[in-house]
């Protein structure tokens, strides 16, 4: 629905889904055991406690600006008594947006809610309307939300008290855009995942229009001055990365290869670039079932993930090489080599140059020439 745009067919398909919404929230918690669920039983205090945790060690914490700890402390307990409160709590999917419903003739079909638990209304409603990426119209926001409530007063078969409901909508609004920004902050600045350090300008100025424009229904004080504060220009253009456009000239050549054989040269007389050592990381090839693999493979990409300490090594990579990176399009440089071999250019250094390529693309929008010399040898798999 993201890529269609705010057209009158993309509008019907926000209603069929918010009905349809509204039908699972309540007809599906009835007889649903909740001691089935992943995490919590119920999004009450402590869970929306730790979602506003969450955003503070995540995301807060990591501008460094200073503020009353006791107080945000204590605001985030009456918040969450406030919230804990809501008048009508079902079924909550809990990560209710765009990419987990699926359209197959016009008609929704929804995925990945095992996350789900008991719940108030409003909150998947909020995670839906306020995606920083659809980036709905505050007129389509207002009038899907009258249409949700048309569609719980239905199928309640009572009328909700639109006044309260609203309030509260608001207040799990706020909630979810700051454990959107924690998670940003998590994978983002923690795991350093590009993607998500892209998103993070996108949040803020979602939650900025959010404190210009809405009421939350309780006093914030602390709480209230340091939302304002994390809003400013100054912090969203510090998550801004350089976008390389199409005057761009650099062009990141990345490789990867087998030092049975020799490091790539450099046909345009820089110098090389970066060569990374992959040999220090558990070679998945002394592994049987991985022998005929390569590091493209699903199984084999599971295993460095999960059972080595190839993340922390990109971690260390993508931290030297975007220097480099951010310089070259300023100073308006044409290329970079980035090389990684391991012992056979098979599983480790081919993972690893994938995973740069998608770090680099995704982050900085540059040109990107991957070649897996090994595997173009040997023909495995096309670089």
């Amino acid at each position: 629905m993201e890529q269609q745009g705010h057209n009158d067919h993309v509008y019907g398909l926000f209603k069929q889904s918010l009905r349809s919404l509204a039908n699972l929230q309540v007809n599906g918690d009835k007889n649903l055991d909740y001691s089935w669920c992943i995490t919590s039983r119920e999004f009450g205090k402590q869970a929306i406690l730790s979602d506003l945790l969450y955003f503070k060690y995540y995301f807060l914490d990591t501008l460094q600006i200073p503020y009353d700890k006791e107080k945000l402390i204590d605001e985030f307990e009456g918040l969450s008594i406030y919230l804990a409160h809501a008048d009508h709590k079902y079924f909550m999917f809990r990560d209710f947006q765009s990419r987990n419903i699926m359209i197959k003739g016009d008609k929704v079909h929804f995925i990945d809610f095992q996350g789900g638990m008991k719940g108030a209304l409003q909150y998947d409603v909020a995670s839906m309307l306020w995606q920083a990426k659809a980036g709905l119209p505050d007129e389509w926001k207002n009038s899907l939300l009258d249409y949700y409530m048309d569609c719980a007063d239905q199928i309640l078969q009572k009328k909700i008290d639109r006044t309260r409901f609203v309030s509260q909508y608001n207040g799990y609004t706020l909630i979810r855009l700051l454990q959107v920004l924690g998670a940003y902050g998590f994978r983002g600045l923690f795991e350093r995942k590009a993607h998500f350090l892209v998103s993070i300008p996108l949040g803020l100025r979602n939650l900025k229009w959010f404190l210009e424009n809405k009421k939350v229904g309780i006093e914030l004080g602390e709480f209230g001055r340091l939302l304002g504060l994390i809003v400013e220009d100054e912090i969203v253009h510090r998550f801004e990365p350089l976008r390389a456009d199409e005057k761009t000239p650099l062009l990141v050549h990345i490789n990867s290869f087998s030092y049975k054989n020799s490091i790539p040269k450099d046909d345009t007389g820089n110098g090389g670039g970066f060569v990374f050592d992959c040999r220090g990381i558990l070679n998945p090839g002394r592994i049987e079932e991985f022998k005929s693999q390569t590091g493209r493979d699903k199984a084999v990409k599971d295993f460095l993930e999960q059972q080595t300490k190839m993340p922390e090594f990109l971690y260390s990579v993508y931290s030297v090489v975007d220097i480099s990176i951010e310089d070259y399009i300023k100073r308006g440089f044409r290329s970079l080599m980035v090389s990684f071999g391991c012992t056979g250019g098979q599983h480790r250094s081919v993972y690893a140059a994938d995973a740069l390529a998608r770090h680099l693309k995704n982050k900085f929008n540059v040109r990107i020439e991957l070649r897996h010399l090994e595997q173009e040898t040997k023909n495995w798999v096309n670089g």
